[in-house]
């Protein structure tokens, strides 16, 4: 990740902004970012009021009851993803290698995906640059 924003500064005179072009040249950072809303997702999840009587994977759901669906469940879910304790970037390098719609879910999903979610890549991509770029991190453990 380090040389990936090395690159990016390289380019760039003292004090200057980055730009949108600079935000998409992040590739490995993003993914970095994403494994850790997949990990430590920044919603708990959602309920709703069934409609109607539900019956999924063998449980039942009456009318009226409601509904809890928790990020951190989907997100840990060995099914969805290998190894869902270990921390591994390389799990988004492309779109496809998501199983299932709705399996990645920091921001939502469907109609009701936040707005907010591109500014928010945008905000953590600016503030990792910088943290990249002006701190040195020495590993404490091995």
């Amino acid at each position: 990740m380090v040389q990936e924003h090395e690159k990016i500064a390289r380019n760039k005179a003292e004090g200057e902004a980055l730009t949108w072009e600079d935000l998409s040249k992040m590739k490995f950072t993003w993914q970095v970012a994403q494994e850790t809303l997949r990990i430590d997702p920044p919603v708990f999840g959602t309920s709703n009021t069934a409609l109607e009587d539900i019956e999924f994977d063998g449980y039942h759901s009456p009318k009226g009851w409601q509904v809890i669906w928790t990020a951190i469940a989907t997100h840990k879910d060995p099914s969805i993803f290998h190894k869902p304790a270990k921390f591994d970037p390389s799990r988004f390098q492309s779109q496809s290698s998501m199983t299932s719609p709705c399996s990645f879910v920091p921001f939502g999903g469907g109609p009701r995906i936040c707005p907010g979610m591109e500014f928010a890549k945008m905000e953590t991509l600016v503030m990792m640059h910088h943290l990249v770029r002006h701190y040195r991190w020495k590993l404490c453990c091995k």
